[in-house]
């Protein structure tokens, strides 16, 4: 059932890779067939989060550069060509997903209460906000309530140009939400719901309501001493060695 729930979140992504002969964000993502990847199927969403609406003149984009410069260095003492360097992103990129995020959030910091409308945007035939609440702990490093702009691109850096590893490790972090180096049948519960919550309740196919704690119970064949709790070197020893993992995180890297 889980599996069927899967390809229910494949298809809120993209509704149109259901006709024929589409090439597709679904089409991609309908590769993550581990229940473990579930909760990575929203990510995909997460570049267009701050997508730059109309079109720009050159003279806009330069001014747009001038301000990234500028609006860095205002909660850290590094500009543009840092984050070229701290992240896996050209400067170009950086430059399209800046313009995206000024508009979205003009004073260069973006709260939980703004992410999660953002994120709801993306799926209105659900709730998206306890979901978009983990993602957002995950991104707010500094635990100051807030997401700025080299918050935002350093862990979209991890997730669309990191290692395998690297890339894992995001995933463990979210299911471990207390931060405590272990992830528990009810964190992992937590995420899952969310990520159902998420889909509404008119999903196709249907998710019933014992599909969360069905989805957990597979996760959870990770726990491979049987302790009730999966570490982060169980995470990576049943993740590296499977390959439905490794091609789902790859897609990560083609559609970010």
């Amino acid at each position: 059932m889980w599996a069927a729930a899967q390809t229910a979140a494949v298809r809120e992504l993209d509704p149109a890779s259901s006709a024929a002969g589409s090439t597709s964000v679904c089409d991609a993502a309908t590769q993550w067939t581990h229940p473990t990847m579930l909760s990575l199927v929203p990510l995909l969403k997460l570049k267009g989060m701050f997508k730059a609406k109309g079109g720009r003149s050159r003279s806009g984009t330069d001014h747009d550069m001038d301000d990234l410069e500028m609006q860095v260095v205002r909660y850290k003492p590094e500009g543009l060509d840092a984050l070229c360097k701290t992240t896996r992103f050209s400067r170009k990129e950086l430059q399209m997903m800046y313009r995206g995020f000024k508009q979205e959030c003009p004073t260069g910091m973006v709260n939980e209460d703004t992410f999660k409308d953002i994120y709801a945007q993306f799926f209105p035939q659900g709730d998206a906000s306890q979901y978009a609440h983990y993602v957002f702990q995950l991104f707010d490093q500094n635990r100051n309530g807030h997401i700025s702009f080299e918050d935002f691109v350093l862990g979209l850096s991890v997730l669309a140009r990191g290692t395998v590893t690297e890339k894992l490790n995001w995933a463990f972090n979210l299911y471990d939400i207390n931060h405590d180096g272990y992830i528990t049948k009810d964190e992992m519960l937590d995420i899952v719901s969310s990520i159902y919550d998420m889909l509404g309740a008119y999903t196709e196919p249907m998710v019933e309501e014992n599909t969360a704690h069905d989805h957990v119970e597979a996760v959870f064949e990770m726990d491979l001493n049987k302790d009730g709790v999966i570490t982060l070197d169980e995470f990576m020893e049943c993740c590296l060695k499977d390959d439905a993992i490794i091609r789902g995180l790859a897609v990560l890297d083609t559609v970010l």
